[in-house]
């Protein structure tokens, strides 16, 4: 059963590789970083952003919802940097226990270099649109330094998927606004692009695993979730990104957190990876009331 298992993830594995040699990106030579911004546009679509249509965001001038726009960015490239490193340390630990000639452990190492050029990229386009990056405060950093210790076996799927799916569906609606700056639309599709096989991968291997969880597997995975998802609503609504933006950082993080348009924007977001955690058994009823608390459900 094991053997079957490994072979038809290897195939899956396989489709992948041959997938990321047509389409891979580096974001060096492929987006025109010595292009001048546009004056005009905003650097997240309004929809995505976590004060549009609250009294706050009305009474901003164009400049100050622009700056604002400018702070969210800087913010959520800087949480993908930090995930996108916890991830590559638990996939070269998964390599420690892989055969190394298998198409998985293959495209395990493919997907660590997508996750180094992307860390690269989200750096570049922080200093691009001219804003300094954001950093968690030092309890947030020892417990994500700690997470590794946490996230093993099923869960690193899970923390996968929690990190890209929510990310990478609020990206989708992003691509195509008109207000957005050309620079931010390009590299969010190439990282919509490349997260796609990411996400593939992730839910393939959770997928598999399932059927073999024992009750006490289960029950830690579904206790993690309930955590995680409050976790990523915390972290994309930094109150610093508020203060720098001129605002009073408590007020307008209070406000982030009761918009209903923010609310909707993340449970729309969350919808798929909630569906696919839902039917594997993954989410609970106190997941699924700590999410719907913060705007995932």
């Amino acid at each position: 059963m094991r053997n079957a298992t490994a072979s038809l993830r290897d195939s899956f594995a396989q489709r992948l590789l041959i997938g990321s040699v047509r389409r891979t990106y580096d974001p060096v030579v492929d987006i025109a970083w010595a292009e001048p911004l546009d004056p005009a546009k905003l650097f997240l679509p309004p929809r995505v952003i976590s004060l549009y249509g609250t009294d706050l965001w009305e009474a901003m001038t164009p400049d100050q919802q622009r700056e604002l726009s400018r702070q969210e960015l800087a913010n959520v490239l800087s949480v993908g940097i930090w995930f996108e490193n916890l991830l590559n340390r638990l996939l070269l630990r998964e390599l420690l226990r892989g055969d190394p000639t298998s198409a998985t452990s293959h495209y395990t190492l493919t997907e660590m270099a997508d996750e180094c050029r992307h860390m690269m990229m989200f750096g570049k386009l922080i200093e691009r649109v001219e804003a300094r990056p954001y950093w968690p405060r030092p309890a947030a950093r020892l417990a994500i330094g700690a997470l590794p210790a946490v996230l093993r076996g099923p869960m690193v799927w899970v923390a996968a998927l929690v990190g890209e799916e929510i990310f990478d569906a609020l990206q989708r609606r992003m691509l195509d606004d008109p207000q957005l700056q050309p620079i931010v639309a390009r590299a969010m599709r190439i990282h919509v692009t490349e997260e796609a096989r990411h996400i593939g991968f992730a839910r393939d291997a959770l997928a598999r695993r399932v059927p073999a969880m024992s009750a006490g597997e289960r029950a830690y995975i579904r206790l993690c979730v309930a955590v995680a998802g409050p976790l990523f609503v915390s972290l994309i609504t930094n109150p610093h990104m508020y203060i720098r933006a001129g605002l009073d950082g408590r007020r307008a993080h209070v406000a982030a957190l009761r918009n209903p348009v923010a609310r909707e924007s993340r449970a729309t977001g969350a919808a798929e990876l909630v569906a696919f955690l839902g039917q594997h058994g993954l989410i609970g009823s106190a997941g699924r009331r700590r999410w719907r608390a913060v705007g995932l459900l």
